[in-house]
């Protein structure tokens, strides 16, 4: 199927880093890379190292707060979340950037050397119509078609996904891209399984960020053709036993789940696709965040992990039914079948005093060769005792270590300026959109990640993206690159 006119695909580049995989580059790729990594923004990196990992570098390669040569009327938004990066035929690079609560994407070129020159609206408020949240970039060497922008509206049960040409003209910023096929749901990403997975076809799997009556779902999109995000079909996670409930699944046990179909989802509002929940009998989790598969051959890419944020165990979660402090799940797909599955627990922040017992809801998920990343988003429920921690979760070992706590700067010159309208409270700020990029730019055991500190405000950042639906929205926030993170 052709997704992009051949001009477009002419500027694509054979080394491309994806939303929430990796692809591995030659020796001599590696050897000329002119990539210099080093700290290109006027804003410090807003972030603490943790024990054990003091001799990571971090870098802070721009915030709202930069001027860019090429494009010096560009801000960058506020709410840096899902990314994705291309590397282009001219030893430039691409990268796509969601802006969560400007409702926006943008469109940021560096140079060789991997410093920021330029910065655009690749899509404003008016196309994206809802908050965008994690994403993932397919690209033809992971997944067998693209370069392709996977982001998500995550606004309530009628938001859809979008699906963007990287290498699109901005002048189409108010054309919404979305794809119907893909449903109406609050996702948080919709992440394709690399092409060795499932030779042959496009399977997706999507996470549903919901906390009303139905829950929040997994759901998964497959088609017979590589590519075709049209004409496939759709499919809702649940249990072969048909138990509901989320928190009767504990950590050390292994449940057979399937994804049952549902017929003409392109059809149907979010409110009956949600109604399917309890007439197909699917899990209702506790607000589905982020998605991402294990790299390193065809059946790690059939090793599915996902997180669940939680919510407070008040009005529809009283019963405690569902996750409050927030689990990372693992789901191994059958060999030859999609639909088919074992599903586990493998972090519960629920148990308050497992390993994960210092869990305040977690929300992104990177997963490499030997680790998950993953990162918090606290759901405000005033029990916090942290800001923000990034962990490093081993696969292979089971150990859990933070890397990283959010610097909210409270006790610095500047703090004035991080913490509008007095100082934060912990937890009130998040990181998003981590991404390996190690391969891209030739760089190994390398990181980027946003920032969103939600304090940090000011009427310079408001309706930033240029759109009308968002014109009072005035955060700011950063991305930071870190070196020495093992994959």
């Amino acid at each position: 199927m052709k997704i992009f006119p051949l001009g477009y695909l002419a500027q694509a580049t054979a080394l491309v880093m994806l939303g929430m995989a990796g692809c591995t580059l030659q020796d001599h790729d590696l050897a000329s890379s002119k990539v210099e990594l080093k700290n290109h923004s006027v804003t410090p990196a807003l972030v603490k190292k943790h024990s054990g990992f003091e001799n990571l570098d971090v870098y802070s390669l721009l915030s709202s707060d930069d001027k860019l040569g090429q494009s010096t009327n560009y801000i960058f938004g506020g709410s840096s979340d899902g990314a994705g990066l291309l590397k282009n035929n001219d030893n430039t690079f691409t990268l796509l950037v969601n802006n969560e609560d400007n409702f926006a994407v943008s469109r940021l070129t560096l140079d060789e050397t991997f410093k920021p020159v330029k910065g655009e609206y690749l899509l404003n408020s008016d196309g994206a119509q809802w908050r965008l949240c994690s994403a993932t970039m397919a690209t033809p060497e992971e997944h067998g078609f693209g370069p392709l922008f996977l982001t998500c509206g995550e606004s309530g049960e009628e938001s859809r996904i979008h699906a963007l040409n990287p290498y699109g003209d901005p002048m189409t910023a108010a054309v919404t891209k979305e794809k119907p096929a893909l449903g109406r749901q609050s996702a948080e990403n919709a992440v394709p399984l690399p092409k060795t997975a499932y030779p042959g076809k496009t399977v997706i799997v999507i996470g549903d960020d919901d906390s009303a009556i139905y829950g929040g779902q997994v759901l998964l999109y497959m088609s017979n053709s590589v590519g075709d995000l049209d004409n496939g079909s759709y499919y809702i996670l649940r249990r072969k036993d048909l138990n509901q409930q989320e928190m009767t699944m504990k950590a050390g046990e292994y449940h057979d789940v399937e994804f049952v179909k549902i017929e003409n989802q392109a059809t149907l509002t979010g409110l009956q696709l949600n109604q399917k929940v309890d007439e197909v009998k699917a899990i209702k989790f506790g607000r589905v965040e982020d998605v991402d598969y294990r790299k390193g051959g065809a059946a790690h890419g059939r090793e599915v992990y996902f997180t669940v944020t939680g919510q407070n165990n008040t009005g529809v979660n009283a019963d405690y039914s569902r996750s409050k402090y927030g689990r990372i799940y693992r789901l191994k797909l059958d060999e030859t079948d999609p639909t088919k599955g074992k599903l586990e627990v493998v972090l519960d922040g629920d148990d308050r005093s497992g390993i994960a017992k210092i869990f305040q809801d977690p929300d992104n998920i990177l997963v490499t060769e030997n680790y998950a990343y993953i990162q918090e988003d606290p759901n405000g429920y005033g029990t916090e005792t942290h800001d923000a921690y990034i962990y490093q979760y081993n696969l292979n070992t089971g150990a859990l270590k933070v890397v990283f706590e959010l610097d909210h700067r409270r006790n610095q010159p500047d703090a004035a300026k991080y913490n509008v309208g007095g100082m934060s409270k912990f937890g009130d700020w998040e990181s998003s959109g981590i991404i390996d990029i190690s391969d891209i730019i030739g760089v190994p055991n390398t990181f980027m990640f946003g920032v969103q500190p939600h304090t940090w405000t000011g009427d310079q950042y408001k309706g930033v993206d240029g759109g009308s639906k968002r014109v009072n929205e005035k955060q700011a926030s950063q991305l930071l690159i870190v070196k020495g993170l093992p994959r």
